[in-house]
């Protein structure tokens, strides 16, 4: 380990392992356990991911994915300008917990005279987030476990020697293949299985547009409200992110006016814009598309729900409309199946190809196999398609009864600004809320939500609430919108008023 460089944060111990657990696990468990014991405090702040990757001897890629899940889950807290720090809520945790820390050490006394000394603390795993309104959660409930579980048994059982060696980095060539058949049949993509390569996740497909895209000093165009997945993974290349506001039509165009030679990449969500939940019209596509030619620049599409749509049939794929030229198309499986599936696609031009292979071997080598053998069978046996057409029935349901529960209680509250497609929505608060402070208390009570605030590039956009209803049964969104009912009475205006100058 190196000399800690000079005006970063203290850098906790925390110990990483490689061919243990993945590193990102590791990091995210130590800084976890470091906060929760009371090692980092509320309010203190820490180190950037660069000097924490320098400090333990590896790539950013794992501290960042472990850095999004803690400001997710709300250990941590970015401050624009400023850096990351321990979250103040975490002050309230602590207290919550404290006064159990007693009877654990008594309990421990008396387990010490039938338990070997030696015996390390069992550790218990972060508590999944299953109720209202987690976004990007599908309908678990309705996954056809008994078919996937036949086809891992299938492939586990028969896996050959060739498949348990080493693959080949761009992915699995037969679910290639499958995977380029069902984006040309359902997304009007226009690719063959030499362009696509499969990755583990949407996240590392972002991570990877970036390595092979952007170097620092370039300049990104970037939606505004946006995914801040896609902004931190794009950001962490040292590009400067140029933010272009999204209006009801979605991007805006003609505000991208770059300087000559400066525009590298613009990200877009052009079939369901995170997240206001927009639709980005044929001449807005068009306009986009001449765009990139005009400044030589890069479009990535990032297409993470766009199979289900209820006022329409799903929309083409921007990719498909100039041959795929100029677009990077990524996409997930993990969204539409299950998310610890850890699968989603990169189809790259043919010109980047090579390029994208050659980073992919500096992550992880290539794609784990035997899910790789279940999904193209899951795919190629038609098991896919009927899910996607069961589930958008479902989620038209429970995006109804949400719409319909809103109106009920936070109708006076909440204004929603889309719901025709995807598995979550959106919808404004009036001025003066602190939305932050919402989402805080409704995590209190076990509901998640993503603040619309947090969306925007500088933290300065209108106050809301981002609300999946995929994975949520009826009953559980209709007690969920109860509880944020209460939540929001609960806050008076004054209160509103104070937090919101403070901001």
């Amino acid at each position: 380990m190196g000399k800690r460089p000079a005006r970063e944060a203290v850098i906790p111990f925390v110990a990483v392992e490689a061919g243990a657990r993945p590193l990102y696990a590791q990091i995210y468990d130590g800084y976890r356990t470091a906060i929760l014991e009371g090692r980092l405090r509320a309010g203190q702040r820490i180190p950037s991911t660069r000097a924490l990757a320098r400090e333990l001897g590896i790539s950013r890629l794992p501290v960042l994915t472990a850095f999004e899940q803690l400001l997710h889950e709300g250990y941590l807290e970015g401050r624009t300008g400023s850096g990351t720090f321990v979250a103040p809520s975490i002050h309230d945790m602590q207290g919550a917990t404290a006064g159990h820390a007693a009877r654990r050490r008594s309990s421990r006394k008396r387990e010490a005279a039938i338990q070997p000394a030696s015996r390390p603390r069992e550790l218990r795993a972060p508590k999944a987030e299953l109720g209202a309104f987690r976004v990007s959660l599908p309908a678990l409930d309705h996954f056809p476990r008994r078919i996937w579980a036949r086809l891992v048994t299938r492939h586990a059982r028969g896996m050959s020697i060739e498949q348990m060696a080493y693959g080949d980095p761009a992915g699995y060539l037969p679910l290639r293949h499958a995977v380029a058949d069902y984006l040309r049949t359902a997304r009007a993509v226009a690719c063959d299985a030499s362009q696509v390569l499969i990755v583990s996740g949407s996240q590392m497909a972002l991570h990877l547009c970036a390595r092979v895209l952007l170097e620092p000093g370039d300049t990104f165009y970037f939606e505004d409200p946006g995914y801040p997945g896609a902004r931190a993974a794009l950001s962490a290349t040292g590009a400067t992110l140029q933010s272009v506001p999204v209006d009801g039509e979605g991007l805006v165009v003609r505000s991208m006016r770059p300087a000559k030679g400066t525009a590298r990449a613009v990200y877009v969500t052009p079939s369901h814009q995170y997240p206001l939940g927009v639709s980005m019209n044929v001449s807005r596509r068009l306009e986009l598309l001449a765009w990139a030619r005009r400044h030589q620049a890069w479009i990535i599409e990032d297409d993470y729900d766009s199979d289900y749509r209820f006022s329409s049939r799903p929309l083409g794929a921007l990719q498909g409309m100039n041959g795929g030229t100029e677009v990077i198309y990524t996409g997930t499986f993990s969204k539409v199946l299950f998310p610890a599936l850890r699968i989603g696609y990169v189809v790259a031009p043919p010109s980047l190809v090579e390029k994208f292979i050659a980073q992919r071997l500096t992550l992880d080598l290539f794609p784990q196999t035997l899910d790789q053998l279940v999904l193209t069978d899951f795919l190629c046996e038609g098991h896919f398609s009927r899910h996607v057409r069961r589930t958008r029935a479902i989620y038209q349901d429970r995006r109804d009864t949400l719409v319909s529960e809103i109106g009920k209680h936070l109708g006076d509250v909440l204004t929603i600004v889309n719901a025709d497609a995807g598995m979550h929505l959106t919808a404004r608060l009036p001025k003066g809320f602190d939305d932050v402070e919402v989402v805080r208390l409704a995590r209190a009570r076990d509901i998640s939500a993503i603040a619309l605030s947090t969306c925007y590039v500088a933290n300065t956009g209108d106050p809301g609430l981002v609300l999946g209803f995929g994975g949520v049964p009826e009953a559980e969104i209709a007690r969920g919108v109860q509880t944020l009912s209460e939540i929001l009475a609960g806050i008076s205006r004054p209160t509103r008023a104070v937090t919101q100058r403070r901001r």
